[in-house]
């Protein structure tokens, strides 16, 4: 950003501020840190894409009000720009709350049970990241059945939110014809954060692309794993196996219908 930029945003966000009973009551309802707040003040540094769109939705603004000329951008703030609407509040669920939600960033391995190959886990690889204030996640799957002579590599790419103690993981095979699947996860215990259990509902790829919902489990192994051996692991795995962590045989085997599979209308 421009220093001219900068110092027209902190102009204008000190003009809005104005409008406040006070900085203390900004700073505790917008959640930044008050000796931060008084850079962004100072014109000393520009807050994280992040932040703006915090700042901004706190004054009922769009960021770019902010860099408005001084006249217009109170003309703005005395009558702003409608932005709450059922798009808008689906754009900024994502991330929800960052900080927590960084807690999770790093490498994963990911399982669940097969519609496509009945009696098998399907374990993949995914890699959870922060990247301008949203959470990326990207993912592997890598199939091969040697009897049927089916070799299958597929790549998803999406995002993530955390909400009352739950990731919300929404991603889209990067393909011609792909689809949208969603995830949600939980930690197995409050401060335990090597597991996360949950659903994922999607497509299926063999069974006439007819929806699913099926348990997942994801097994956290580090910001900086070996990443060719956690895409070779990637595969199909019998239920028994004893190459499954144990958290993985028992929650994908437990007793109740584990998915379903429901016919297009």
């Amino acid at each position: 950003m421009t220093s001219r930029n900068n110092s027209r945003f902190a102009t204008n966000w000190r003009f809005a501020c104005d409008t406040r009973p006070s900085i203390t009551a900004i700073c505790r309802e917008i959640g930044i840190n008050r000796q931060q707040f008084n850079r962004y003040l100072a014109g000393q540094t520009w807050p994280s894409p992040y932040n703006t769109g915090k700042i901004a939705r706190y004054f009922g603004l769009k960021p770019q009000d902010f860099l408005a000329p001084e006249k217009r951008f109170q003309e703005i703030l005395d009558a702003p720009v409608e932005t709450v609407g059922p798009d808008f509040l689906l754009r900024e669920a994502f991330p929800g709350n960052l900080p927590e939600l960084r807690q999770y960033a790093g490498y994963y391995e990911l399982y669940h049970k097969s519609l496509s190959w009945p009696g098998k886990i399907v374990q993949s690889c995914a890699r959870i990241e922060e990247k301008g204030g949203q959470i990326t996640v990207k993912s592997i799957e890598r199939i091969y059945d040697r009897n049927q002579e089916i070799r299958q590599f597929s790549k998803y790419a999406g995002l993530a939110a955390y909400w009352r103690n739950r990731l919300f993981i929404v991603e889209r095979g990067m393909s011609e014809h792909s689809f949208l699947c969603q995830t949600t996860l939980m930690p197995f215990a409050e401060h335990q954060r090597t597991y996360l259990r949950g659903v994922t509902t999607g497509v299926s790829w063999r069974q006439e692309n007819l929806p699913y919902s099926t348990r997942t489990i994801w097994r956290a192994v580090g910001p900086n794993p070996d990443k060719r051996r956690l895409l070779e692991g990637c595969g199909l795995i019998t239920e028994k196996s004893p190459k499954l962590p144990l958290p993985v045989r028992r929650y994908l085997n437990s007793e109740g219908e584990n998915h379903t599979l429901v016919a297009a209308r």
